[in-house]
């Protein structure tokens, strides 16, 4: 091993190499083992809002309305936390240590959960739930990226980061069974919820076994032999499988990547490469993020209760007309996805961003007018977010691929957290207001600032905006080792 206080110039292939492979099995259990993530984050905030109103009675917890509200702060305070703090760790110690730590931090809380006995017990074991899934968005979205083709490298991301809804509708269901008193009792039924969270957690670290560290993260970090020895066994296994696809010839001519061995990143530089540096999409990161979330949140949040107050829906009703807004949110990065590869990330980008808040506006003007049923409603928010799941998905893939290396995890993690914190507390806090004026003028005044706030997002990624699609990731931002080189 190098001297690491020095460190060393290098020139590796690794980059390249992984840029070049063919479509396999293992770029699949990749794909499988590390995305579960978004379907587990699904889950929690499903289950913890199904549960919210079961946790109320003398059964169970006996919370008051006040605190059930509250443990969704905590947890979202948790998630913020974790994300920072992992995040960082993450470009210092390595993915692969990480996404270990966070998946267990996130499984053992959860489970914990499950024998809460009291509401700051119960907060506590959210906060900590929180900090784990947090924790992953940062580990997990670096380790994908860093390890699929750059030539797929946007639907991949997309596929994933949509992959949340499928968690969701697992909520949904799973509470539908669980919390019916003819098949458990209610004070068992509720714990038994959140030991799902527990189980899919035992089989995703089973999964991530088999997932080696990043190579770009070791080259970067001095062990460029281990790095080389990880993706001479892939393509092994790759060419033993009998794969008919051909290496991709476009990256089999790309320059070696030089950089200057570190083990790790001085502050002054993250700050320096963040603030200034990279200032314009710093910028972007933080526009797309932010108006993604508040847009998500504002329907989201008032979903339920705009169905309840002006469409005279019985609550019993709400999940069925919850099945068709997941159904758009999953099929869209699904059926869009290779766009953002083919046309390219700025013009695909820009369309969804434009026309998710266009058709919001367009429908929060029917609403207004009086114009909707619950069943046409519903079924214009399921166009919006066939379309808009796309576009969210785009911020998290854009704020993973236009930063240095050696900070992609905390970058991630940083806006990840203002776009939680915007959206996660601004937008219900403001709507929830809305909502209890009763006015359908105010909700559509709601309506058209979210509307507002995405084309917004779309003239930013319009005007600087950058085009990612089928180039190297050091090709993208060059990392912070190479300078000088």
């Amino acid at each position: 091993m190098p001297d690491m206080a020095t460190g060393e110039t290098i020139e590796s292939y690794v980059p390249a190499r992984l840029d070049r492979m063919p479509w396999s099995r293992w770029h699949w259990l990749i794909v499988v083992s590390l995305g579960a993530t978004w379907i587990l984050d699904g889950l929690e905030v499903t289950l913890a809002g199904s549960l919210g109103g079961i946790l109320t009675r003398r059964d169970t917890l006996g919370l008051t309305d006040t605190q059930v509200g509250a443990s969704a702060t905590f947890y979202l305070a948790g998630a913020v936390i974790g994300a920072l703090l992992f995040g960082y760790g993450t470009d210092r110690l390595g993915r692969k240590k990480l996404f270990f730590i966070t998946v267990a931090v996130y499984l053992i809380a959860t489970g914990l959960t499950a024998f809460s006995w009291s509401f700051a017990s119960y907060a506590f074991f959210r906060a900590i739930t929180g900090a784990g899934i947090g924790g992953e968005y940062a580990a997990i979205n670096s380790a994908i990226d860093e390890l699929i083709p750059a030539r797929v490298r946007g639907r991949v991301d997309l596929m994933i980061n949509g992959s949340y809804w499928l968690g969701a509708a697992l909520g949904s269901t799973a509470t539908i069974v669980l919390l019916n008193p003819r098949w458990l009792p209610v004070w068992l039924g509720w714990r038994c919820a959140f030991g799902i969270g527990a189980t899919l957690g035992l089989v995703i670290i089973f999964f991530r076994r088999w997932i080696p560290e990043s190579p770009r993260w070791l080259m970067i970090h001095g062990r460029n032999a281990e790095a080389e020895q990880i993706v001479g066994e892939v393509e092994r296994t790759i060419a033993a499988s009998g794969s008919p696809a051909a290496i991709d010839r476009r990256y089999s001519d790309a320059p070696p990547t030089r950089i200057h061995t570190r083990t790790h990143t001085p502050w002054r530089e993250i700050w320096n490469a963040i603030v200034h540096e990279h200032r314009r999409r710093s910028l972007l990161s933080f526009v797309l993020m932010l108006t993604q979330a508040f847009f998500y949140n504002a329907i989201f949040f008032t979903y339920a209760l705009v169905l309840m107050r002006f469409y005279a829906v019985p609550a019993k009703n709400v999940g069925g007309y919850l099945l068709p807004f997941a159904l758009g949110n999953v099929l869209g990065p699904i059926l869009l996805g290779h766009l953002f590869d083919t046309i390219g990330r700025k013009k695909m980008i820009t369309a969804t961003y434009g026309l998710a808040g266009v058709l919001l506006a367009l429908t929060g003007w029917l609403f207004h007018a009086g114009m909707l049923t619950a069943q046409t409603q519903t079924l214009a928010w399921t166009v919006i977010f066939f379309i808009a799941s796309a576009a969210a998905s785009s911020a998290y893939l854009t704020v993973s691929e236009i930063f240095p290396l050696e900070i992609r995890a905390l970058a991630i993690a940083i806006f990840y957290a203002i776009g939680t914190l915007v959206g996660g507390v601004g937008a219900p806090v403001l709507f929830g207001w809305i909502i209890g004026t009763g006015s359908s003028t105010a909700l559509f005044i709601g309506y058209l600032v979210a509307a507002a706030l995405m084309i917004f997002g779309a003239l930013v990624e319009a005007w600087i905006g950058v085009s990612a699609e089928r180039r190297s990731l050091e090709d993208v931002a060059a990392p912070l080792s190479s300078r000088g080189l």
